[in-house]
């Protein structure tokens, strides 16, 4: 098993996640005006709070040396 920095993960995905947050907000409600980053830094606010920094993950889910 190995383990991956949660918090590390979203702010080097950031860009590409708050933009696929931003899509699945618009595409589950009828809301178009909304603070694309505030929404992100709420995100993240929340995924620290119910993950913990480093989170376990099964090996096949890793791979390294691609």
């Amino acid at each position: 098993m190995g383990r991956v920095n949660i918090e590390k993960v979203i702010d080097h995905l950031n860009s590409d996640i708050r933009k696929a947050l931003r899509d699945a907000v618009e595409e589950v409600t009828e809301l178009e005006n909304f603070d694309e980053y505030e929404l992100f830094r709420t995100f993240k606010r929340k995924v620290r709070s119910k993950c913990n920094t480093w989170e376990n993950v099964p090996d096949n889910y890793i791979e390294k040396d691609y």
